[in-house]
């Protein structure tokens, strides 16, 4: 019997036990440059551990994925967090389980709007970078070094993700 999941709003509240929703929250506003710049401060934290880790900023750009969508695995970074945030400013979905003995519990999925972005905190399972629609430009701050900082896991039987409700 096929296993579909539901996909619900980004909210910070929501997304709390996986990390940090990156968004302009009037709560951490402050103006900077003589008034001329809202600065949206410290929304989340970047993490970067072992020797000689480092934390680095790339461009990544995601291809559409079509629906239904087979979320067959997951995948978590030990050794540092992971930040998405759109720069084409298209929406796109975000995936996460919390840790159940080691493996990834039953994911659930988030719909984040083009003005939004995560930020996973270390050692979270989340599904890879799921642009919608069309091809999607992500800044995405994570951390480099010499251990491996990836481990996947594998679903015996893949969730279903449905086409999203744009």
């Amino acid at each position: 019997m096929p296993k579909f999941l539901d996909i619900r709003p980004l909210t910070s509240s929501a997304f709390a036990p996986f990390g940090e929703v990156i968004e302009a929250d009037p709560a951490s506003m402050r103006l900077i440059n003589g008034g001329t710049t809202e600065r949206f401060h410290a929304l989340a934290a970047a993490e970067a551990a072992g020797e000689g880790a480092r934390v680095i900023i790339s461009l990544f750009r995601g291809q559409p994925r079509y629906f239904p969508y087979d979320v067959d695995m997951m995948e978590r970074h030990p050794f540092g967090s992971q930040s998405f945030s759109p720069v084409s400013g298209h929406p796109f979905l975000v995936v996460v389980s919390e840790d159940e003995s080691g493996r990834p519990g039953r994911p659930q999925v988030f719909l984040a709007r083009g003005d939004q972005g995560v930020n996973y905190r270390r050692n979270i399972w989340h599904h890879p970078l799921m642009a919608l629609g069309q091809v999607s430009d992500f800044l995405v701050v994570d951390r480099d070094g010499p251990d491996n900082n990836l481990e996947e896991f594998f679903f015996e039987t893949p969730f279903i993700i449905r086409e999203p409700a744009l």
